[in-house]
């Protein structure tokens, strides 16, 4: 059953070097199994809301484990999964992001593991990560949260419309894709289905979500009454994520704020 764990699975808790407690755990979903990580508070004996962090084109590593680390003690805390998205693609090599983008190969290499990832991918992967959430013990709630980041962020607004009766706050940073004329399967085209508070930030100095995308994205979630935010930062594509050559300080500061503020206002706690 998608959702589940392999017979016989214990998890492994890996909290002796890190801020936080982590479990490990493999997640049963249509197409195989994903190896995610759930992060949770070092304060409190939980169950917390649960939040989706969907990892950028580097995929699960070190900095977004650290993020997700972050997360969960954000507030009041949260219990946090981290999905290898690119499970589908066992054994893949790990992307040292300060030098992709200057080297042919690797670039090639990047850019053919982010188009195997499909939204349907996402849609059918999110129903196994709900289903796993809800009987985790960990989790508190019916009502989840999702944040991404570059194509994790437009993952996060490709399973709000999908999964309205479980998603509750939809947060997207430097995503791209969000609001493409040419894309049939572009997250505004469903925005009718939403029915999570969405919080959307882009860059100055970001070609995947131009003016042209913004004022797309406004319009249909206006349209469709979604409560919503989309605002611009100062700063270029990839500003939240520490290992990224573009990494910016106080745009990541403000995302961790914005965050801290949508999950506080979205996901009621048991």
């Amino acid at each position: 059953m998608p959702g589940t764990l392999p017979a016989g699975h214990d998890p492994a808790v890996r909290s002796r070097n890190r801020r936080v407690p982590v479990l490990d755990h493999v997640v049963t979903t249509a197409d195989g199994d994903c190896p995610v990580t759930l992060h949770l508070p070092d304060e409190g004996s939980g169950p917390w809301p649960a939040v989706i962090l969907y990892p950028d084109a580097g995929g699960t590593r070190e900095t977004m484990r650290a993020m997700a680390d972050r997360l969960a003690a954000t507030g009041d805390g949260y219990a946090v999964l981290l999905p290898d998205v690119y499970y589908r693609t066992p054994g893949w090599a790990p992307f040292d992001l300060a030098t992709v983008f200057t080297e042919d190969e690797e670039r090639g290499r990047l850019m053919g593991m982010v188009k195997s990832v499909t939204a349907a991918h996402y849609r059918t992967d999110v129903d196994a990560y709900l289903d796993f959430l809800s009987a985790a013990s960990e989790v508190s709630g019916d009502a989840v949260g999702t944040t991404g980041y570059c194509m994790g962020g437009r993952a996060s607004l490709i399973v709000a419309p999908h999964r309205p009766d479980r998603i509750a706050a939809t947060a997207s940073f430097h995503g791209g894709g969000l609001a493409s004329a040419e894309d049939p399967d572009s997250p505004h085209l469903r925005a009718g289905e939403i029915r999570s508070t969405v919080y959307v930030a882009g860059a100055t100095d970001d070609g995947s979500f131009d003016d042209a995308a913004r004022d797309r994205l406004e319009q249909a979630l206006s349209a469709a009454g979604v409560t919503h935010t989309i605002e611009t930062y100062p700063a270029a594509h990839g500003f939240a994520v520490p290992d990224n050559p573009t990494f910016d300080e106080d745009a990541a500061a403000r995302h961790w704020a914005a965050l801290e503020t949508l999950y506080a206002e979205a996901l009621p706690r048991a």
